[in-house]
């Protein structure tokens, strides 16, 4: 059975996404990685592997160690997807804002 992980699934994990900021500038071996955490190394890898399938991360085998990579192209992908949803919160704030600033000036 080929399970295919969802990748909001995978950002909503804090851990995970505090990983994602760390890679977001440079790339890093599992054990570099898991040295900014409290957790396991074991817990760090299965985080590894969930961004890596969601392709969040790629890795490049450099000898005898592993890197992980920020994948950019992946996360303009759900930032697209996310874009209109922003567009349409926005537009709701600004139209809140407007109406409070109606009841205040005529309050």
């Amino acid at each position: 059975m080929n399970l295919r992980r969802d990748v909001f699934q995978a950002l909503a994990d804090p851990t995970r996404r505090a990983i994602l900021l760390l890679l977001a500038t440079q790339s890093m071996t599992a054990g570099a990685i898991a040295a900014n955490f409290d957790s396991s190394r074991p817990t760090v890898s299965k985080h590894l592997q969930i961004l890596t399938e969601c392709e969040l991360l790629r890795q490049e085998q450099q000898g005898r160690e592993v890197h992980y990579h920020f994948n950019p192209q992946k996360m303009k992908e759900v930032a697209d997807f996310i874009e209109p949803f922003r567009q349409m919160w926005d537009q709701r704030f600004d139209a809140l804002e407007s109406v409070m600033q109606n009841y205040q000036t005529n309050n």
